[in-house]
C-alpha cells in the first residue's frame, strides 16, 4: 500500500453502515436558573455566605479526598473514627514546638528538623494544606530569629 492509498483511506468519509454515537445531553435548564438568580427571588449576599462558612467550623485542611473517604465509611456502615486532632497552626505553639527560646540554637537544624516532620510533601492529603501554612509560620519565625541573632 502506498502513502497516497493509506491517506485515501484515513480521509474517506465514514460508511453509513456505522451509525454515529449519540451526543451527550444534560437535562438541565441553564437559563431558568439564570431567571431565577436575576428575578431576585433568590438572595446571594457576601456576608452570609461568609457568616455561613465561619459557623461551619470545617477546616481549609480538609480536601476532597477525606471528604470521600469519609462517605465510603459511612456507605459501608462502618462507624467513624474519633475525629482526627490537627496540628497547631498559632505561631506561639509553632515557636515553642521549634524550640526558639533556648540560646544556642541551630536554625538551620531546627529549619530542617522542622520539615522533616512537617513537610507537605510527607503528609496525608487531607493535612496538606495545613502542614503548608505550618510550614510557612515556621520559615517565618526562623528568619525572625535568625535577623534577631544578627542585631545581637
Amino acid at each position: 500500500m502506498d502513502f497516497a492509498s493509506l491517506l485515501d483511506d484515513l480521509f474517506a468519509p465514514p460508511r453509513e453502515e456505522e451509525p454515529a454515537a449519540p451526543l451527550p445531553s444534560i437535562p438541565f435548564d441553564y437559563l431558568a436558573v439564570v431567571e431565577e438568580l436575576h428575578s431576585g427571588r433568590i438572595k446571594v449576599s457576601d456576608e452570609a455566605l461568609a457568616a455561613r462558612y465561619l459557623e461551619s467550623e470545617t477546616d481549609t485542611g480538609l480536601d476532597f479526598s477525606a471528604l470521600l473517604d469519609q462517605a465510603r465509611a459511612a456507605l459501608a456502615g462502618e462507624t467513624p473514627s474519633q475525629r482526627e486532632e490537627l496540628p497547631s497552626i498559632d505561631p506561639d505553639c509553632i515557636a515553642a514546638e521549634l524550640g526558639l527560646g533556648e540560646p544556642a540554637v541551630n536554625l538551620r537544624e531546627v529549619r530542617r528538623r522542622f520539615a522533616l516532620s512537617n513537610h507537605p510533601d510527607r503528609m496525608p492529603p487531607h493535612l496538606r494544606h495545613r502542614a503548608m501554612i505550618r510550614m510557612q509560620i515556621a520559615n517565618m519565625l526562623i528568619d525572625e530569629a535568625g535577623l534577631k541573632k544578627k542585631r545581637r
